[in-house]
């Protein structure tokens, strides 16, 4: 074709306008074509996205192997939580195999570990349409459908799962959600007062809520407000200000990181100070775990700080243990000094600021000192129970030496294993990756989708295989004359060409009139010419 022939009739000279539409069109449309490499390409990087945001098996569900301290995930899609939270809910958890497998679909909480919980996926705990795909039916003899078995009667559930999380009760949003939370060492469940590994804000553990950083802003700009009306202190107004100039640069910057993560609040350790901790209604639960508050291995009381005008009305809720905990967001005097605020910080089971334990705490009576003899029992050599409702921190696994085992003391611990020694988290075997097991024949296997596929062809029936790779040449005939068309003209192949192709080959009119009319529709910046 001579390029001088254009609808716009352009000469010999300079190239015609209708190529700078062209050009354009080229580099549009070359974003969103692919090369059969480039499919491939892009493929492994997804399949290798996948396998590093969930590097282990998939195949087995846990569920066989009885109770386990594993990652749990709850399906709100296939057992939705009622929005009254007075209503009772049949609670249920997916083991980590399972909530992709059987639920990739749906829409899951990440509980992450719970301690000697079994997988309830293909029980009665879930309706018989949302079946186990993974393990051995019974009945069949053939893996998956396994639906409506006996669901474990020793598991333990809270409010995770129903995607509720912390003291506040917030749904939880990873989207929306700021900061750190920090999950509890879980010493009760919520049948004995605990919170059963629930995670926690900062803010909420010692008294201010989830959003105390906000509140604090906003406390520090009206006090801001009144001192520049009252006061001209240039110097403190430099000090607060120094920070709001980038703010004019930077409002989506330095707030964002801000938001992110958060100081911790007052009276909160820092972050490198502890290993973990026991929240205070786990705490409060079990009080003879109080005294060892401050000794080696732990961290002074984290108190939880409580307005000041309630501070009377404490001694009639004492019924209430954990609702009254779990359902308001508590303000907080500045107090970063334990001993300071221990006069005006009261549990909520304590009558008077020195009978902390006389109302539920039978076990402390027996700790006491009266039935302990002081020569072998280091619990009594402790210091006294600090007053107050607070949070246990402890700074390293070594803060299980620190507990007295004698005769008297031990039953206590041996309530609690994970107060013995540290646990094992059953982690799945990790998944072979492309390099790895690429013959493998299972559904599931190690390898990318092109390598299982190869592997997959290499191990079909022998007749299966002439015929799919006969059916394969024939198709690969009748796209080379399509195929060379574009290359001789240099034009892009379309979506719209490819459905007007395969429509012609079923013999779809309607679909070839469709295709048509779209190729039509996009034909003009979808042209391309070669070899000015």
């Amino acid at each position: 074709m001579d390029p001088t022939q254009t609808p716009n009739g352009g000469g010999d000279g300079e190239v015609p306008l209708r190529n700078k539409p062209r050009t354009e069109s080229i580099s549009q449309k070359s974003d969103d074509s692919h090369t059969a490499a480039d499919f491939i390409r892009d493929q492994m990087q997804l399949e290798a996205d996948a396998r590093e945001a969930l590097p282990y098996s998939i195949e087995n569900c846990t569920k066989p192997l009885g109770a386990l301290r594993q990652s749990v995930f709850a399906c709100l899609t296939c057992n939705p939580p009622p929005a009254d939270l007075s209503e009772p809910y049949n609670a249920a958890g997916v083991c980590y195999a399972c909530s992709v497998q059987c639920h990739g679909e749906h829409t899951l909480v990440e509980i992450f570990t719970k301690r000697d919980f079994t997988c309830d996926c293909g029980t009665t705990r879930f309706p018989s349409t949302s079946p186990c795909a993974l393990r051995l039916n019974p009945e069949t003899n053939t893996r998956g459908g396994v639906h409506s078995e006996e669901a474990e009667a020793n598991n333990k559930y809270n409010q995770n799962f129903r995607n509720r999380f912390c003291g506040c009760e917030c749904d939880y949003d990873p989207y929306q959600q700021k900061g750190t939370m920090f999950q509890c060492l879980g010493l009760g469940t919520v049948e004995t007062g605990g919170c059963g590994e629930d995670w926690y804000h900062q803010g909420c553990l010692v008294g201010l809520g989830p959003k105390w950083d906000e509140n604090i802003k906003k406390e520090k700009a009206a006090e801001m407000k009144v001192e520049n009306g009252t006061l001209p202190t240039i110097s403190e107004d430099v000090e607060t200000e120094a920070p709001a100039p980038p703010a004019g640069e930077n409002p989506a910057g330095e707030a964002e990181d801000e938001d992110d993560d958060p100081p911790p609040p007052p009276g909160f350790p820092g972050e490198d100070e502890f290993e973990g901790f026991i929240c205070y209604k786990c705490v409060d639960a079990y009080p003879w775990i109080k005294r060892y508050a401050g000794t080696p291995g732990f961290l002074p009381p984290v108190f939880v700080q409580k307005p000041e005008p309630k501070s009377a009305l404490e001694s009639t809720p004492v019924v209430v243990k954990t609702e009254e905990t779990t359902s308001k967001k508590r303000k907080a005097d500045e107090d970063d000094d334990d001993m300071a605020s221990q006069t005006s910080k009261r549990p909520r089971s304590e009558v008077g600021t020195t009978t902390t334990f006389d109302s539920t705490t039978p076990e402390a009576e027996q700790l006491s000192s009266e039935t302990l003899p002081s020569d072998k029992c280091k619990y009594t050599a402790l210091p006294p129970t600090p007053p107050g409702q607070f949070s246990l921190f402890f700074r390293d696994s070594s803060f299980r030496d620190s507990f007295c085992r004698c005769p008297a003391c031990f039953p206590f611990l041996g309530n609690h294993p994970q107060l013995l020694e540290e646990e094992e988290t059953y982690e799945p075997p990790v998944s072979q990756d492309g390099d790895g097991d690429a013959g493998s024949t299972t559904s599931n296997g190690g390898g990318s989708l092109l390598e299982r596929g190869e592997s997959a062809l290499r191990n079909v029936d022998r007749v299966r295989a002439i015929e799919g790779v006969m059916a394969y040449n024939h198709l690969k005939d009748k796209l080379k004359p399509f195929f060379q068309q574009f290359a001789e003209s240099g034009r892009a192949i379309s979506a719209e060409d490819i459905k007007e192709y395969f429509a012609k080959l079923r013999g779809d009119d309607e679909a070839i009139r469709e295709a048509g009319e779209g190729a039509a529709r996009g034909g003009d910046h979808r042209e391309e010419q070669s070899g000015y």
